[in-house]
């Protein structure tokens, strides 16, 4: 299977986009458009300005020099340089964008100039006119900007040439005031613009943001959110839509309360129901199976002693043996089924307990750790719900996690105790325990938890080992004029639980923690 094609330039930047809130959207597009339409119409009416101002400028040097070399025939045939000096100066100061005039001779030479302090370098060559020739123009660069000078031949060439440079300064002032008049308008009309969006914005959205607080109070668990209806629009309908979702909702959640209640009281019962049996066997096993065997136990060992035949008596050993042997199983089983040191002693005894019974059953190290119960026991609720879950944890550790060490910790503080238990084990995908998928040991142990009003958290992944986190809240233990349909209640009820395997142990889809 190929990899999946990562989004493209366009798909990202929409994804950008798709983040940004609806309200910096519109006031977004309405500024985007007032801006374009500015920014196209200043870029327009420059360029506008810019060819008509130009082809102005350029008919007016053309103007300025042919009347310049035309005013100069008659100067120039009578040898009179005065006359020509006076007429270049009149000129430049009759337009304001003449920067300079002169008259270049017949042979070359400048006759006269507007140049108070010298004729500049360079200039004389930078552009000619053929006697033939109308005019031409070309642009110089000078310090003050770009400057057209303008050539047109004298009497057709042979009285000389007229020059004239008219300097674009004004030209560009004149395009500059009127792109700052552009921007200007641009920008007040920006700001109306931006104002007239956030208004419209606000309208629109205002409903929207009352429906996204509503649906986010929705999201944490309130169902009675209601919100008032805007007008009678699209948002309108969406909001009468949402109020109905709301609605249901609320009705669906007092359902489902109530089936909680029932599948808890109906849980705590089934549990209550397994311990009294738990109860009655262990009982049972103590009183009557064990009482039995000792019996049995004791006839064969008389038996033995009175044989003569050494057949028969080993035949009798060996069987009084195989009966010791069932004595310690049986009386193991009733205290698996019955831990009576849990409620003689309290938890960490039994803790203790069972963890030196693993070690001595399996090839497993491991770790207790309690802290915070010396001084004051947990109730019993509390005390059977934390046995069991350890109980549970660790069969199934040894039975499916492969793991070499283990550890369990119990902790008692800010009215809670916690319960962690951790393995070095192959671990598992702890996404599909959270889902709920199968694993019938783990729900055990998160049923116990939740009974008690208490959490279950797990964290594993497959060769990583797990962790297993359990917070149950400490309760006030529960009055005998307490209701018993009350499932912690109930549960508390309930007759201690018992060591060894729990009541999912045997399930061979259980889950290793």
């Amino acid at each position: 299977m190929s990899a999946p094609e990562a989004p493209n330039w366009f798909e990202r930047r929409v994804a950008v986009l798709a983040r940004v809130s609806l309200r910096a959207k519109i006031m977004g597009m309405a500024l985007g458009l007032v801006v374009l339409l500015g920014l196209a119409a200043t870029l327009e009416v420059r360029d506008l300005l810019d060819r008509s101002l130009s082809a102005r400028m350029r008919d007016q040097a053309l103007s300025v020099t042919h009347d310049v070399a035309a005013r100069a025939t008659d100067p120039i045939l009578v040898n009179n340089l005065y006359a020509l000096h006076t007429l270049l100066q009149d000129t430049r100061a009759s337009h304001a964008d003449v920067r300079y005039a002169f008259i270049v001779g017949p042979q070359g030479q400048v006759l006269a100039h507007t140049f108070g302090e010298g004729f500049p370098e360079g200039l004389l060559a930078a552009n000619t006119v053929a006697g033939d020739g109308h005019h031409r123009t070309v642009v110089l660069e000078t310090d003050e900007g770009p400057v057209w000078d303008t050539a047109v031949p004298i009497f057709e060439g042979r009285a000389g040439v007229a020059r004239v440079g008219l300097s674009t300064l004004g030209l560009r002032q004149t395009i500059a005031a009127a792109t700052s008049q552009l921007v200007l308008t641009t920008l007040i009309v920006s700001s109306v613009g931006l104002s007239t969006a956030g208004l419209l914005t606000w309208l629109l959205t205002r409903p929207v943001l009352r429906l996204v607080a509503a649906a986010r109070a929705v999201e944490r668990g309130d169902y009675r959110q209601q919100v008032p209806k805007w007008a009678d629009d699209e948002i309108g309908d969406l909001t009468d839509a949402f109020n109905a979702m709301t609605a249901a909702l609320a009705r669906g959640a007092e359902e489902r309360r109530e089936r909680e209640h029932l599948r808890a009281q109906y849980v705590s019962g089934v549990i209550a129901a397994q311990e009294e049996e738990r109860k009655r066997i262990a009982r049972e096993l103590h009183d009557s199976t064990s009482q039995a065997l000792s019996s049995l136990l004791i006839g064969l060992r008389v038996l033995a002693d009175r044989l003569d035949e050494p057949e028969a008596r080993q035949r009798a050993e060996d069987l009084r043996a195989i009966v010791a042997q069932t004595l310690d199983e049986v009386h193991a089983l009733a205290v698996q089924l019955r831990p009576s040191v849990l409620d003689d002693l309290g938890l960490p005894a039994a803790l203790e307990r069972h963890i030196a019974d693993c070690r001595r059953r399996y090839p497993l190290a491991l770790d207790l750790a309690v802290s915070g119960l010396a001084s004051d026991r947990l109730p019993a609720t509390v005390e059977t719900a934390l046995y069991r879950i350890v109980q549970e944890a660790l069969t199934n550790v040894v039975r499916h996690a492969d793991a070499t060490t283990a550890s369990v910790l119990v902790e008692r503080r800010d009215g809670a105790v916690r319960l962690v238990i951790e393995d070095d084990g192959r671990g598992f995908d702890a996404g599909a325990i959270n889902r709920g998928d199968g694993h019938l040991g783990l729900y055990s142990i998160r049923e116990r938890a939740e009974l008690l009003g208490g959490t279950l958290t797990i964290e594993s992944a497959p060769g990583q080992g797990a962790s297993l986190f359990v917070e149950l809240p400490l309760r006030p233990i529960p009055s005998p004029e307490a209701s018993a349909t009350d499932p912690v209640v109930a549960l508390g009820q309930a007759a201690p639980l018992s060591a060894g395997h729990s009541d999912q142990a045997g399930d061979g889809s259980a889950t290793p923690v």
